[in-house]
């Protein structure tokens, strides 16, 4: 089940009636395993923060990107078994070949073993679940949520659009109760909200994440 669990799709091994062998199944397996076992770790792990919380750090650890970098920590990338065509695309073959390791582990030693060598040995120790949750806040999803609580009006409004030699800067202004709170100046809408939102966090002096 191991050396299957490092055999890429494109090195697939053919059976009777064309039925290839590779880790797919072994990944689509071990993606489910992975994901239950971080969900329990974090639950325990942070027993005040709210399902919203929860559920982005999860998709953090679980990503593509991030189960890429850990299998190649881990030294796995280098024994997946890939075929010579160069024009084979294999960006996510490390991190497919880490689930699908999770789940001959999982076939093999059961959950309870697979998810004690998760929450001892490769959770705390290959991620910093500390600055995991406070990284990239989401200023603006926050802003929303708090003016939903506490029933305010809230708007981002582009109020300026310049022409530049990099392209178009624009000024989002953010509005409560038909108020300007904030703004800020961006070559992208979204990136000129996500700046305004921080700056209208600060300014109506809400706690932030982590503080």
């Amino acid at each position: 089940m191991y050396k299957l669990a490092l055999r890429h799709k494109s090195a697939s091994l053919t059976k009777i009636e064309g039925f290839r062998i590779n880790n797919e199944r072994l990944e689509y397996l071990g993606d489910a395993v992975l994901s239950a076992i971080v969900a329990d770790y974090l639950f325990k792990r942070f027993p005040y923060e709210n399902e919203g919380v929860l559920t982005e750090m999860r998709s953090k650890i679980v990503s593509r990107a991030s189960l890429n970098k850990l299998s190649v920590k881990l030294g796995l990338s280098k024994l997946i078994l890939l075929s010579d065509n160069k024009n084979t695309q294999n960006k996510s073959a490390a991190g497919d070949a880490f689930e699908a390791f999770i789940g001959a582990l999982y076939l093999d030693k059961g959950y309870d073993f697979t998810r004690k060598i998760m929450a001892k040995q490769i959770i705390p120790v290959h991620f910093d679940i500390d600055n995991l949750l406070y990284s990239d806040i989401n200023y603006k999803s926050k802003l929303i949520e708090w003016a939903q609580k506490e029933k305010h009006d809230i708007s981002f409004d582009v109020i300026k659009t310049e022409t530049c030699k990099k392209g178009n800067k624009y000024t989002v202004e953010i509005n409560i109760d038909n108020k300007a709170i904030a703004y800020a100046k961006d070559y992208s809408i979204k990136g000129a909200e996500k700046l305004a939102a921080e700056k209208g966090w600060k300014a109506l002096g809400l706690t932030t994440p982590g503080q």
